[in-house]
């Protein structure tokens, strides 16, 4: 890259608090065939730059009010200004003047009387790195972009793999087509109302579809038996939550992992008293804790073989007060607390997307 083959002449900032100064700099640099604007202080210099977006900036440092030095500091600290080099222009010639210059940001020198050909010099190589600079970040801008498209389409195929296995699961079973839809929208409300962070909601949000997957594996004369389970068929149908989880374990998404912890725990009870494994409090993962009161929720307002479908009001009084079968100690006691809070938002829900 050469700054002098670029289709728009480079922008010079000068600044100097006398005129003849800037008029001798801005002739000089025309003469290359940059272009120029100029400020007369520190203050105005500031202001320019932010404004204009110069490619160099050549600063004087004896400057009344806001000296060179004050006024290098300034741009170095302005993200906007930082990436623009700085020549010091001074009649100082001590060492002491330099390495605070250098410590303020500066990129380069220049000592007065001016001279022409070191004048050439130094901005041009200066002028190619800024060139250099700008491509990298532009480089950089679309490399993050391209890692993001490419992330996003990742996602993407991670949840059409998802939705892919969760249809399969309604053909076998089609009102939990509609229970599985509800599920993802109670865990969003629910994650929502306890601050979870947004990454973690949309997690979740989209691995509880995968909660039953594993019913896949459960005959057809168990999973679709118009009447009550016998003990035999309840001890098949109780290995969907392992099925489910083996089904998923070998994915790798945040997902299907979360997935994979769903299937196998959202049967587990915060006493201990669930299955496949009885595990209890926060042996339980913290995904299948927030899934099984959804789960629950929507069981009780669901029609079942053993069962009739409660109204909302009965069913939120079973969660919260007990009714021999499903047990308020049952629950993480913090998801309880939070559903309490959201109990319109779960009937809804309900509502909006009713059993077929």
């Amino acid at each position: 890259m050469n700054a002098s083959n670029s289709p728009h002449p480079a922008l010079v900032l000068v600044v100097d608090d006398e005129a003849r100064n800037v008029k001798l700099l801005e002739t000089l640099l025309h003469a290359d065939g940059h272009a120029t604007i100029s400020a007369r202080n520190g203050t105005e210099a500031l202001a320019l730059a932010v404004a204009n977006k110069p490619d160099l900036i050549l600063l004087d440092i004896m400057m009344p009010d806001m000296d060179g030095f004050e006024t290098v500091a300034h741009l170095k600290a302005d993200p906007r200004t930082q990436p623009v080099p700085v020549i010091m222009v001074t009649a100082l010639d001590d060492r002491e003047s330099k390495l605070r210059a250098l410590q303020a940001g500066a990129e380069e020198f220049l000592s007065k009387p001016i001279q022409s050909a070191d004048l050439r010099v130094r901005v041009r190589n200066l002028l190619r790195l800024k060139e250099y600079s700008d491509f990298l970040n532009k480089h950089n801008l679309l490399l993050e972009e391209q890692v993001s498209q490419r992330t996003a389409q990742l996602k993407e195929a991670y949840r059409d793999t998802m939705f892919t296995l969760v249809r399969a699961a309604e053909r076998k079973d089609a009102e939990s087509g509609h229970h599985i839809r509800r599920i993802s929208h109670y865990c969003r409300a629910l994650t929502a109302a306890m601050q979870v962070p947004i990454e973690l909601q949309d997690t979740i949000c989209d691995a509880s579809p995968m909660h039953d997957i594993g019913k896949i594996g459960i005959p057809d004369q168990v999973l679709l038996k118009p009447s009550s389970l016998t003990p035999q068929e309840w001890a098949i149908m109780k290995t969907h939550c392992a099925l489910g989880a083996s089904i998923l374990a070998s994915g790798t998404s945040p997902y299907t992992r979360m997935g994979a912890d769903i299937a196998l725990n959202h049967h587990e009870r915060w006493d201990g008293s669930g299955y496949p494994y009885g595990r209890k409090g926060q042996e339980i993962p913290w995904a299948a804790r927030v899934m099984q009161i959804c789960d629950v929720y929507d069981a009780l307002r669901s029609r079942r073989p053993y069962k009739p479908p409660l109204d909302h009001a009965h069913a939120v009084s079973i969660i919260q007060q007990g009714d021999g079968r499903t047990q308020p100690g049952h629950f993480d006691p913090a998801v309880l607390a939070c559903f309490a809070t959201q109990t319109e938002r779960f009937a809804a829900i309900y509502e909006s997307h009713p059993n077929a």
